[in-house]
């Protein structure tokens, strides 16, 4: 059978390798894309750079708070030994706290004067 073009097998393969080059063009476009798409969900997406960063000043902001926690703790526990086992630490509670004294102790109540102008 012949070929039934005009210009003969020649334009037949030019118009082939045409489509090629075309195919191979699309398929390089759309790897560039697809490579795009994912370098941009690795950054910003839902498990991407910027939310493991984020992630990580949470996990800081939580340390912190904990280790402010753990100090809080450890200062009332003393305090709580303090007055199960420390007399004097009761006396100093309920005059710091309730503004208590002694008896035949006397309280002054010195007052800032204001000078005048």
């Amino acid at each position: 059978m012949k070929d039934a073009s005009p210009q003969g097998p020649a334009a037949h393969t030019s118009l082939r390798g045409s489509a090629l080059r075309l195919i191979r063009r699309a398929v390089r476009y759309a790897f560039i894309l697809f490579t795009v798409v994912l370098v941009v969900d690795a950054v910003v997406g839902e498990k991407g750079v910027l939310r493991l960063l984020e992630a990580r000043r949470e996990y800081q902001r939580v340390e912190e708070a904990l280790a402010v926690a753990r100090a809080e703790n450890a200062a009332l526990r003393e305090q709580a030994r303090r007055l199960r086992e420390d007399p004097s630490a009761i006396e100093e509670l309920a005059r710091r706290e309730l503004g208590l004294i002694k008896p035949g102790e006397k309280l002054f109540i010195v007052r800032d004067v204001e000078p005048k102008p």
